[in-house]
């Protein structure tokens, strides 16, 4: 039965898998026409999104009744990487080799492939993480400036996403966020994330218009780049999560 409502109404239900309790995030949309779960790219959290007048007993029916489904993707989640010299990095859809050396100098380096980094190891995580979002940004804005001239709109304000829900958006307002784990896909995913998110800029929907407008702003094959997030999207998590 529902324990977790017997132990305290307002907690959060949760569901075992393969040995974990995960908490399970429902989320009511107006414009949910069914029930959808995922697993959370970390995989620490399961997510359900249901229509306005569901319920939280249902969603975790939902989830119980999908338990194997849910196992298999936990199993099949990254092992957890540890950031030290030797480690295997990707940038722009191509690995680089991290080399730590102390006496080296603490700003990262690349040079034929090798990221050459030095200071403390302790913190070489955090220091490459910056690294990488300042090559996000690089990146970003001049996606973002070509397709706003394509499209002939604006460029608007651009920030860095950490979000585990989503690649990108758009706000009302037309600011736009990019989550930064994308520097490390191929150009063609990365792009398509951008340019998804311009298009928005023109039909702030997913109508047949803004569909047309995507497939006219994006140069490359989109079912390839969904198909590529589908399948490698949890990767980018790794090892900074």
């Amino acid at each position: 039965m529902l324990d977790w409502l017997r132990r305290d109404p307002r907690a959060a239900p949760t569901i075992e898998i393969a040995g974990r309790s995960l908490p399970i995030e429902v989320r009511r949309l107006d414009r949910a026409r069914r029930m959808t779960m995922r697993l959370a790219p970390d995989g620490s959290t399961v997510r359900i999104s249901m229509p306005r007048w569901g319920g939280t007993a249902e969603a975790l029916a939902f989830a119980r009744s999908r338990r194997d489904w849910l196992e298999r993707q936990l199993v099949a989640l990254p092992a957890p990487v540890t950031v030290q010299s030797g480690s295997p990095l990707m940038l722009l859809g191509r690995p680089i080799e991290l080399r730590h050396q102390a006496t080296s100098r603490r700003r990262p380096i690349l040079e034929d492939g090798v990221l050459h980094v030095g200071g403390a190891e302790a913190s070489l995580a955090p220091r490459l993480r910056r690294w990488l979002q300042e090559r996000a940004i690089e990146h970003i804005t001049r996606d973002l400036g070509q397709y706003c001239a394509t499209a002939g709109v604006p460029v608007p304000r651009l920030a860095l996403s950490n979000a585990r829900r989503r690649w990108g958006s758009c706000a009302a307002d037309g600011a736009i966020r990019i989550n930064w784990r994308l520097i490390m896909a191929p150009d063609f995913v990365r792009r398509s994330v951008v340019a998804h998110e311009v298009a928005h800029l023109l039909h702030f929907d997913h109508s047949p218009a803004f569909h047309a407008s995507l497939a006219s702003l994006f140069e490359g094959d989109l079912a390839a780049a969904n198909a590529w997030l589908k399948r490698e999207g949890r990767g980018l998590y790794q090892p900074f999560g």
